[in-house]
C-alpha cells in the first residue's frame, strides 16, 4: 500500500521509512505542508502520516485543507507534541489517529494497518473475499484455508485489488503501485502478472474473482449468484514521487 510521509526531519524520515518498508508499504516523502496538500489533492494515497511542526504551514492546516477539499485519505499524526490539547485539535479537524514521538515501530505499523482495514471496510487483520483470505500482517494468502504461494509482485497486485474491491484499477495504477515511477517496465507486464495470479487463484478454487473491465482495467469482486456488481469509478492515479521505496 502507498503512504504519503510528511516530515522535514532527515533522521526521522530515514527511521520511519525503514519501518514502513519493513512492513511492506511503499512510501512517498515530502518535507513541506504545501507539498503535502498538493499531493493529497492530486493522488490517491491509502494513508498519510504527518508531523505537525513543518517548515511552512502546520500539519493541522494540511489536514484541514485536505478535508475541505474532500480528500478522504486516512491520516495519522506522528508528532513530538504530547499535550492533550494537540491531540484533541488534530482529531477535531479530521485526523484519524495520533501517535507521539519517540514511537514504537510495531505500534506504528499496527495502527497503520488497523486504519487501512477500517477505511476499506474490513474489521479484522485477515481480509476475506469469499473463500479468499489475505493477511495484511503476514502477507500470506489462502483459498479455503489452503496456502497460495505468490511472488512479491503478485501479492502486491492482489492486496491492492482486495483493499479496493469493486473499484476498477487501471494498469497505470498498478504500475505506480508496484514500481513507484522508478524503472517502470512496459504496461503489458500488468497483463502478465494478472494472468499468472488468476491461474494460481483458480487452481486453488477461488474462481475467476479478477474481472477485466475492457478499456479500463481490472477489478476484484465476489462471485454472487444471480447478481452482477456494477464497476465502481476508476481509481485516481497513485502517486509517483521522489524518496520512493519499493514494497
Amino acid at each position: 500500500m502507498r503512504v504519503l510521509l510528511v516530515e522535514d526531519d532527515t533522521a526521522a524520515v530515514g527511521e520511519i521509512t525503514q519501518v514502513m518498508k519493513g512492513a511492506g508499504f511503499t512510501v512517498d516523502h515530502v518535507e513541506s505542508g504545501e507539498e503535502a496538500v498538493e499531493m493529497l489533492r492530486h493522488y490517491d494515497y491509502d494513508l498519510a502520516v504527518l508531523e505537525l511542526m513543518l517548515p511552512d504551514i502546520e500539519g493541522y492546516e494540511v489536514v484541514r485543507r485536505a478535508r475541505a477539499a474532500r480528500v478522504a485519505t486516512p491520516m495519522i499524526v506522528l508528532s513530538s507534541l504530547t499535550r492533550p490539547q494537540a491531540k484533541v485539535k488534530a482529531f477535531s479537524i479530521g485526523a484519524d489517529d495520533y501517535l507521539t514521538k519517540p514511537f514504537d515501530p510495531d505500534e506504528l505499523v499496527a495502527r497503520m494497518q488497523a486504519i487501512l482495514r477500517r477505511s476499506k471496510g474490513f474489521s479484522e487483520p485477515t481480509l476475506r473475499v469469499g473463500p479468499l483470505h489475505l493477511s495484511l500482517d503476514s502477507r500470506e494468502v489462502s483459498v479455503n484455508d489452503v496456502p497460495v504461494h505468490l511472488t512479491g509482485k503478485e501479492y502486491a497486485i492482489l492486496e491492492l485489488l482486495v483493499l479496493r474491491k469493486g473499484m476498477v484499477l487501471t494498469k497505470d495504477a498498478f504500475l505506480n503501485h508496484l514500481y513507484g515511477g522508478m524503472d517502470e517496465p512496459e504496461m503489458k507486464i500488468i497483463d502478465v502478472f494478472i494472468c499468472k495470479l488468476r491461474k494460481k487463484l483458480q487452481a486453488a478454487g477461488a474462481g475467476n474473482v479478477i474481472t477485466t473491465v475492457w478499456g479500463r482495467g481490472y477489478m476484484l469482486r465476489e462471485q454472487t449468484a444471480g447478481r452482477v456488481e456494477k464497476p465502481a469509478e476508476t481509481a485516481a492515479p497513485v502517486a509517483a514521487h521522489t524518496e520512493t521505496v519499493a514494497a
